[in-house]
């Protein structure tokens, strides 16, 4: 998800006070909630989810997170505007993404399941793949959090949240939240404890976070 964006969902310039950010979601929650809007559901709807969706995008980075990332994007635009200046064939700017790396492509039905808590799954599952695909991260936590309080001792489930969570974190950690990184880290081993490859890959983000605290301090 791109943090600029969600700033312009929520009507708002980029990089705005929190208390503005707060004033426009309530503001635009009341506007697009469905029960507010009987003769067109799903419209508004979807309009709630994506201003819902903005709203806690900017809140999980935190006032001081989302001013810093607001800064590095006008800075890597503005250079991007200055290289093509010199190159009219440069391609645009497009926003900064982090690497991904999407649970297993299968899904094996779990025999102590219901038969809908199987589809369930398998639905979810679908939901996860394409919001991690587009960095809707907040969205993803909320559906793998959902998804384990109805089937707590799932192994898959429990491995679809803790890369969840630490995919957020790799994203913080971009956006320079070292102190929200570790605490989805940390997450991520709790979802997933007995998995050795995550937490090789969780020590190795660790150790990331550690360099690059050195580097800036």
């Amino acid at each position: 998800m791109d943090l600029v964006n969600c700033y312009h969902v929520l009507g708002l310039q980029p990089g705005a006070p929190f208390a503005e950010v707060k004033s426009a979601y309530r503001r635009l929650a009341r506007h697009y909630h469905p029960d507010v809007n009987p003769d067109n559901v799903e419209w508004a709807k979807q309009h709630f989810i994506e201003v819902t969706e903005a709203y806690q995008f900017i809140l999980n980075l935190g006032e001081a997170g989302a001013a810093r990332a607001v800064k590095r994007a006008q800075t890597q635009s503005s250079a991007q505007s200055s290289a093509q200046s010199s190159a009219p064939t440069a391609s645009s700017a497009n926003p900064v993404r982090v690497k991904v790396h999407y649970p297993p492509p299968t899904v094996q039905p779990n025999p102590q399941l219901s038969e809908m808590d199987n589809r369930l799954k398998q639905q979810s599952y679908n939901q996860l793949q394409g919001f991690l695909k587009e960095q809707r991260f907040p969205r993803a936590i909320a559906l793998v959090e959902g998804l384990a309080q109805r089937i707590p001792d799932d192994p898959e489930v429990q491995q679809w949240q803790a890369i969840t969570y630490q995919q957020w974190a790799r994203y913080l950690v971009e956006q320079r939240d070292y102190r929200k990184a570790r605490i989805y880290l940390k997450k991520a081993l709790k979802a997933d404890p007995h998995n050795r490859r995550l937490w090789t890959e969780v020590k190795q983000d660790f150790q990331r976070i550690e360099q690059a605290t050195v580097r800036e301090r």
